[in-house]
């Protein structure tokens, strides 16, 4: 006998004399998409479809193949078809119930695909028609609901979260969401505080809080902002930072392994040989795809929940990728890594934010700094973050460049974990000082070391703190400000990030400051654009100005006197110490106060584009063929 192949619905003989037959399920799914009724001919047509095993990609690509006019002939059997979905969902037989649930999964991303402005359709008509449409959806999420909520098998579960995911995704079945019931959210909820579930559906069930929790949020209210924002069990929060850990965990893994990749073999030595030119194209070739829908996901749970804020600074061991909460801190080694949320997104962050001209990256980039900003606002968050009985290795990654070598791991210290924060903020400070200069993102970075700084004088915490590179990078970026003062004002009011480092300015900085001093004055004398910007750098730069013309002299004194050419930090602290009694400074408000974060005025554009890019992306990669009709079999035999 001829062996029998399998291809794109097609049982293809070898022998070359025959022609392919074709699966029965694939002949039936081709009568549904004429324009007659199939169960005319045949009155068990829709009872024997859902007994078939799914081709998702033949009925996915047939249903992409058509354009507008034709789907549009097909209406009513698209109608029927989806009808009859959800009425086999409510079946005894488990596997019609699975087979219902891929074959809607099939059917509303291949009609989505066609719902453009140009197809003349409206996508809740094609899949239901409109005198239709609300019943349909509402017995669909009544079935799901009773799906997802009864004991019973995993992978119906899965196929029912996964089928969510995609309704969700598509913004035109908005119907869907208004009456999402509460219930279906509570049990994402028990997913996450129950082990055994958060392992099997946990990721799925945090992305789908995400996007619920963003559902027309501007528009409308939303009520799982308000159940998400007062969750306070402690199973169930620590659950949703499990599964947000590990996912982040999983990327910088990733990433790891594909840095190590490029630093040994073939590419290493060439790179070696020529020289650092190819340095860039290194950092491209290791990238490794952004996840910002779990990164959406920890920003929700960090701005709306404050009981949240506990979780990131949780004690976790990573051993072999699964993580289990301990109370009990754990040596640093190669197989058992202590840390935390905060700090394993910490990394992630430094990875995404190297490299901020891929659009994804610069999204990721922009909301790890918003959360940032929302963990720096926060009054626990920053105790914890300033705790000298809390301190950890962090080896945040950094970019390649000329200047420097890379710091070995070993010699990392033990620092609270603010430090971390605040060589997070430096990195992006020093590598990012270019033409295609990310003005938001160095004004949300430096506002979270203002924060930072705002508590530490708050509170008056003397950190332990390399300080000098923090004042090097900010004086440093002054100095890349005026000399690019031209093309920058061009794009941007580059005085608005000036007077945000003006305020943290150091004395050893006296050339820079005068530089900017003058281009400030210069600008604010004119009746231009920028005159009320600089105005107001002007004002800032006053107890600097105030500083250099007290100091300088006195130093210069005593390098004279005692025969000095160029003095030390030492040498420098003693005169200032000597001198500091006779400075006079102008007393300034509000240095210490800052614009506290707000997500409807100032973000919302950016959400919305964000929320967009993550439903296509998360539509788009669905697997509803995971699992196998062997799996399946075999799973429902066990059921009772």
């Amino acid at each position: 006998m001829a062996q029998v192949e399998k291809r794109g619905g097609l049982l293809r003989k070898s022998s070359a004399s025959k022609k392919p037959l074709k699966e029965k399920v694939v002949l039936m799914y081709d009568e549904i998409l004429m324009t007659e009724d199939p169960s005319k001919c045949s009155p068990r047509f829709w009872e024997e479809l859902f007994l078939m095993k799914v081709n998702l990609e033949y009925l996915e690509g047939k249903l992409e193949s058509l354009d507008g006019e034709e789907l549009m002939k097909i209406k009513d059997n698209i109608n029927c078809l989806f009808q009859h979905c959800i009425q086999a969902l409510g079946e005894e037989h488990p596997i019609r119930v699975v087979n219902a649930l891929q074959t809607l999964c099939a059917l509303i991303r291949g009609v989505h695909q066609k719902n453009k402005s140009t197809s003349g359709f409206d996508i809740i008509n094609m899949l239901m028609g409109f005198d239709k449409a609300e019943l349909c959806m509402k017995n669909l999420m009544e079935s799901l609901d009773s799906l997802l909520c009864a004991e019973g098998s995993e992978s119906l579960k899965s196929l029912c979260l996964k089928l969510l995911l995609c309704l969700v995704t598509v913004s035109d079945l908005s119907i869907c969401l208004s009456i999402v019931l509460i219930a279906t959210f509570c049990f994402l909820l028990q997913i996450l505080s129950h082990p055994p579930s958060r392992r099997e559906h946990g990721y799925d069930a945090v992305v789908l809080l995400a996007l619920l929790v963003n559902y027309r949020k501007y528009e409308s209210v939303n009520p799982y902002i308000v159940k998400l924002s007062i969750v306070d069990d402690e199973a169930t929060l620590n659950g949703m930072g499990l599964v947000i850990a590990q996912a982040l965990s999983e990327y910088n893994r990733q990433y790891k392994d594909k840095e190590e990749e490029h630093q040994s073999g073939f590419f290493s030595a060439l790179t070696n040989m020529v020289g650092s030119m190819f340095i860039s194209d290194v950092n491209e070739k290791i990238s490794v795809q952004t996840n910002e829908a779990i990164l959406l996901a920890l920003y929700e749970a960090v701005h709306l929940n404050r009981n949240f804020i506990t979780v990131l600074a949780q004690v976790m061991h990573f051993i072999c990728s699964i993580p289990v909460i301990s109370s009990v801190e754990l040596p640093l080694d190669a197989d058992v890594q202590t840390s935390n949320l905060l700090i394993t997104f910490l990394k992630y962050s430094s990875i995404v934010m190297q490299d901020t001209k891929d659009e994804h990256r610069l999204h990721s980039g922009k909301l790890c700094l918003i959360i940032l900003t929302c963990i720096a606002e926060d009054q626990y968050a920053n105790a914890f973050l300033h705790d000298d009985n809390m301190n950890f290795r962090v080896n945040l990654h950094r970019m390649p460049m000329r200047h420097r070598k890379k710091a070995a791991d070993k010699n990392l210290p033990c620092r609270p974990l603010v430090c971390a924060v605040l060589d997070l903020m430096v990195e992006f400070i020093v590598t990012h000082m270019m033409k295609e200069f990310p003005m938001d993102l160095y004004v949300r970075c430096i506002q979270v070391v203002h924060k930072l700084l705002c508590y530490q004088k708050k509170c008056r915490v003397r950190l332990h703190y390399t300080w000098r590179e923090l004042w090097s990078a900010l004086i440093n970026l002054l100095k890349f400000l005026m000399s690019n003062e031209t093309v920058l004002l061009a794009k941007h009011n580059i005085f608005t990030l000036a007077l945000m480092v003006s305020n943290n300015t150091n004395i050893s900085f006296s050339e820079t400051i005068c530089a900017l001093s003058f281009t400030v004055l210069r600008l604010s004398t004119n009746a231009g654009q920028w005159k009320e910007a600089a105005s107001k750098v002007t004002h800032a730069l006053v107890n600097v100005r105030a500083i250099i013309n007290h100091f300088n002299p006195k130093i210069e004194s005593y390098a004279a006197v005692n025969h000095i050419s160029q003095l030390s930090e030492e040498q420098v602290l003693e005169v200032v110490r000597a001198n500091y009694d006779t400075l006079t400074l102008k007393l300034q408000d509000g240095l210490d106060q800052y614009e506290r974060y707000s997500e409807q005025h100032k973000e919302a554009a950016f959400f919305k584009e964000l929320v967009r890019s993550i439903s296509t992306n998360v539509r788009r990669n669905l697997a509803f063929h995971t699992l196998s009709q062997e799996v399946l079999l075999k799973e429902f035999s066990t059921i009772s």
